[in-house]
């Protein structure tokens, strides 16, 4: 892999791939890096369905003593979701995608609300019109699906550019969520 910040990285630190935290294994020092994804991860993500060319958003971890704007992003993406449109909105953009979750997962805290944050390919965001309803043919897997609205910025400096119907993202769901979630079974 190749980037403005190759150079400065080191072995073992975490880049963000598309959302996924990975450790660098290698650096040749010709201004690229090597990471290592297992089974697991490209289950979960959209990386092992990458083509060469493909634009892939890359981000450095946070500083402990930095400042955090947005969201609390860990890098584990939980599953994919496929973008069914892409509107334009005087300037902006709203996109809107499809995912599937177990109710199981859902009662876990693996959903979407209006207003809350969500990772979509490692870009922190705010949810706007969640839904999500008992698929037809299986009552404990739910369809759900939510809205972005992206600025002109986040359109131009990140992968959303590229995105378009058919497209499949990475989505890492809120962990405040999934930790409220959890201790509301407590």
């Amino acid at each position: 892999m190749t980037c403005s910040f190759a150079d400065e990285l080191s072995i073992d630190q975490s880049v963000s791939h598309n959302g996924v935290c990975l450790t660098v294994v290698e650096l040749p020092g010709d201004g690229t890096y090597t990471v290592t994804a297992i089974r697991e991860t490209l289950d979960r993500s959209n990386l092992g369905s990458l083509k060469v060319g493909d634009e892939v958003n890359v981000e450095r971890s946070m500083r402990i003593d930095g400042r955090l704007d947005g969201h609390i992003v860990q890098g584990h993406v939980d599953q994919t979701a496929v973008c069914r449109e892409v509107s334009e909105a005087d300037g902006s953009w709203y996109y809107t995608f499809d995912y599937k979750v177990p109710r199981e997962l859902a009662r876990r805290g693996y959903f979407t609300v209006d207003k809350g944050s969500v990772t979509v390919n490692g870009v922190s965001l705010t949810v706007c019109n969640p839904e999500s309803n008992p698929t037809p043919d299986n009552p404990e897997l739910l369809q759900g699906e939510f809205q972005v609205a992206i600025i002109p910025y986040t359109h131009d400096n990140t992968n959303f550019h590229a995105i378009k119907a058919g497209t499949v993202v990475n989505l890492e769901f809120d962990i405040l969520g999934k930790y409220l979630a959890r201790l509301a079974t407590l």
